[in-house]
């Protein structure tokens, strides 16, 4: 191929990015510059971090032109700590604006806790929801260290200090302990739930097995109120905010992704949702 018709070839292509990915962020731009506005919280994947999301949930709180929040879950749990925080900003920003949640494929554990700070929630008929419950996993490697001759020499301050090494079996002592902590998350676990869905705390306990339930039989057990798509949630949230005509969606910050956006692109082409996400559990399970 001749010189001048390859330079002819990248600008084409460098044009034709330029048009796909800075013209629909300039016409979000904006349009997110008139009409009235819903936040839209996002929380995808395991909990660890909450930092991100709470800072998205502080920006709609003391945004006055926000008008409302969805918080979108779709998430199998995470940490006990970082889901209780997140938890707690939700609760926070239902007091100054309505809150409404919309649960995604999953929506389990720690994503659970964070949905009861919602005035209502939405599922799927097929969500994956409840998972009232605490976990803690231990994989001791004491044999195999022992049939490679590898030794592990501990000095502690305390007899509990190493409870739940991996170089050694738990003692009872040691389960005891942390029995003791993971029976206090759950009781908290237990209580925000009543708390959050105005259901009694025994009723709750019955549920916090760490069974989990599909959208259809968590509405059943009270533990959703409604069946319905994230748009559902939209259009509810709309009517009760008295907003006229179509809102403007906005969303939280998120880095832009050129893989991200092709990949969103073909899976909205094809019908297909490509799921990249790797899940991971910790504690809450």
């Amino acid at each position: 191929m001749p010189q001048s018709r390859t330079k002819k070839v990248l600008i084409v292509i460098g044009i034709t990015i330029a048009v796909l990915v800075i013209v629909p962020l300039l016409i979000n731009v904006f349009v997110r510059e008139s009409g009235e506005k819903i936040g839209i919280v996002e929380i995808e994947g395991a909990i660890m971090d909450p930092k991100n999301t709470m800072d998205d949930i502080v920006k709609f709180k003391d945004d006055e032109s926000i008008k409302g929040v969805i918080v979108r879950i779709n998430s199998p749990g995470g940490g006990a700590a970082a889901s209780q925080e997140i938890h707690s900003e939700v609760k926070k920003l239902r007091g100054k604006k309505k809150v409404f949640v919309s649960m995604a494929s999953v929506c389990a554990s720690g994503g659970y806790y964070i949905a009861t700070a919602g005035e209502k929630i939405y599922a799927s008929p097929s969500t994956i929801t409840g998972s009232i419950g605490v976990i803690m996993q231990q994989t001791v490697v004491e044999d195999l260290m022992k049939k490679i001759g590898i030794q592990a020499n501990t000095i502690k301050s305390g007899e509990l200090k190493d409870a739940g090494t991996p170089f050694r079996k738990m003692r009872e002592d040691e389960r005891r302990d942390l029995n003791n902590v993971l029976a206090d998350i759950h009781e908290q676990f237990i209580r925000d739930v009543a708390e959050g869905r105005n259901i009694p705390v025994d009723t709750v306990r019955k549920l916090s097995d760490g069974r989990i339930f599909t959208g259809i039989q968590a509405k059943n057990a009270g533990l959703v109120d409604k069946i319905g798509t994230f748009y559902d949630a939209v259009d509810e949230l709309k009517t009760s905010l008295n907003i006229v005509g179509k809102p403007v969606l906005v969303y939280g910050k998120k880095p832009f992704s050129i893989i991200r956006w092709l990949i969103s692109s073909l899976a909205r082409e094809y019908g297909t949702e490509l799921d990249t996400r790797s899940f991971k559990y910790i504690y809450n399970q």
